[in-house]
C-alpha cells in the first residue's frame, strides 16, 4: 500500500534553467548551448550539487579555461536568474495529496547554498513533510544511497513510497533502492499515472 510520494524538484516542481541567465548574455541560443553543453556542464554542475562550494568549483573550472572565465563567474553571481516559476498543476496535484493524507517528501540533487537562497520564494516546498538535499548529505542521485538516506531519515518503507523524477537515470536509482518510479513528463500525465495506480488525488 503506498503511503508516501516523493519528488523530485527540478523540472518537476519548480523550473531551473541556465539558459535564463546564458541566451540573453551570448544573445544567441546556440552559443549558450555550446557553453552550457562544453564548459558549465551538467557534470560540472552535479559536483556544485554534490557539496563541492560554488567559489572553488568557479575558481577550478576558470583556471581550465580561462577565457571563459567571465563566463563561468556568471554561474554563480547570477545563479538566481536561472529560476523560473513554479512548475504548472503541481502545486495543486501535491496540495491534492496531501490533503488525502499522503506522506510528501522531496529528494533533489542541489546545492545547498543555492537551494536555501530560493525554497521560501515557492510554496510547494511548504507542503512537504521532509526532505533530503544533495548538497547536505553529500550523496547524490541517482546513488541508491541517497534514497536509502531519505527513507531512514523520515522513517519510511521503500515499498509503500512512489518517487517522481524528470531523469530517467534517477527513476532507475529509485528502483534499485526498492522504491517504484515514474518518470515526470507533467502535471495532468502524473495525475492520470497516479489514478491509475490507485492513488487517491
Amino acid at each position: 500500500m503506498i503511503k508516501n510520494i516523493i519528488f523530485d524538484f527540478g523540472a518537476v516542481l519548480v523550473d531551473w534553467n541556465p539558459h535564463y541567465v546564458y541566451d540573453p548574455y551570448f544573445g544567441d541560443r546556440q552559443k549558450a548551448d555550446w557553453f552550457i553543453e562544453n564548459i558549465c556542464t551538467a557534470a560540472w554542475n552535479k559536483e556544485l550539487d554534490g557539496g563541492k562550494p560554488f567559489s572553488q568549483g568557479v575558481a577550478e573550472l576558470s583556471a581550465q579555461y580561462p577565457e571563459w572565465a567571465k563566463e563561468i563567474a556568471l554561474y554563480h553571481r547570477d545563479w538566481k536568474k536561472m529560476m523560473g516559476g513554479p512548475i504548472p498543476g503541481m502545486y495543486e496535484l501535491v496540495a491534492d495529496l496531501k490533503k488525502a493524507g499522503y506522506g510528501i517528501y522531496g529528494l533533489t540533487n542541489w546545492a545547498s547554498e543555492t537551494f536555501y537562497t530560493i525554497v521560501d520564494d515557492y510554496p510547494v516546498f511548504g507542503l512537504l513533510d521532509g526532505m533530503v538535499v544533495s548538497g547536505d548529505v553529500r550523496l547524490l542521485k541517482p546513488d541508491a544511497a541517497i534514497f536509502r538516506c531519505l527513507l531512514d531519515k523520515y522513517g519510511l518503507k521503500a515499498d509503500e513510497s512512489i518517487f517522481i523524477d524528470d531523469n530517467a537515470e534517477n527513476v532507475e536509482g529509485a528502483a534499485a533502492a526498492g522504491v517504484e518510479a515514474h518518470r515526470f513528463v507533467d502535471a495532468g500525465e502524473l495525475r492520470r499515472w497516479l489514478v491509475a495506480r490507485g492513488i487517491r488525488c
